[in-house]
């Protein structure tokens, strides 16, 4: 199996890729259009700011080419957050696939959100064997609300979507890489997707 993992100058990368060595696999670091449009899987992690990651991806092109994939992509954290439609997170327009807009956390809770949390109402083959109130690994500042393409949910002074799925495309906001047996769960029904 190919698998993909886009390289935009993120962070997170290599513990993605240690995540799938330790399930008997190995990710390809790319930013090549050929290599991801012709991988079978494809992850789209990230850590930092959502403007200068668009920005980054603008500058590949690869913002034209993530929207057009077909096979299995999974973004995560920043990741998911650049499949949305737009980011509070210095103003940006993102790839518009998840049909909701990312905002920051209300100054109710204390920002970032680091730790463990757990997730709920899970409704997707993502978590096939992943129990409800499962903890998962979370860093984040923002967060996408509630819509029809949450597949998982959690708490954090508001309700919001841990993760979301709209066809082929799947985000969600925690570390799976980070998060123990359950994570590397999560990364191996994506593979078998």
């Amino acid at each position: 199996m190919k698998i993909a993992i886009i390289d935009y100058g993120s962070g997170n990368i290599q513990s993605v890729q240690f995540a799938l060595q330790r399930l008997g696999h190995n990710g390809i670091l790319s930013a090549d259009p050929e290599v991801i449009a012709t991988a079978d899987k494809v992850l789209f992690p990230g850590v930092g700011e959502a403007s200068s990651a668009m920005n980054r991806l603008r500058k590949t092109q690869l913002d034209l080419l993530i929207p057009q994939l077909r096979q299995p992509v999974l973004g995560i954290c920043l990741g998911m957050q650049l499949l949305c439609k737009t980011s509070e997170e210095g103003n940006t327009a993102c790839l518009d696939i998840f049909d909701t807009a990312v905002v920051r956390f209300p100054n109710t809770v204390k920002v970032p959100q680091v730790g463990w949390n757990t997730l709920y109402n899970l409704r997707s083959e993502l978590f096939k064997g992943i129990p409800e109130q499962e903890f998962m690994y979370l860093v984040h500042s923002y967060y996408a609300p509630l819509s029809k393409e949450c597949i998982a949910a959690a708490d954090y002074g508001i309700c919001y979507s841990a993760a979301l799925q709209r066809d082929n495309f799947f985000g969600v906001q925690f570390h799976p890489e980070k998060s123990g047996l359950m994570g590397e769960k999560l990364l191996s029904n994506f593979l078998k997707l």
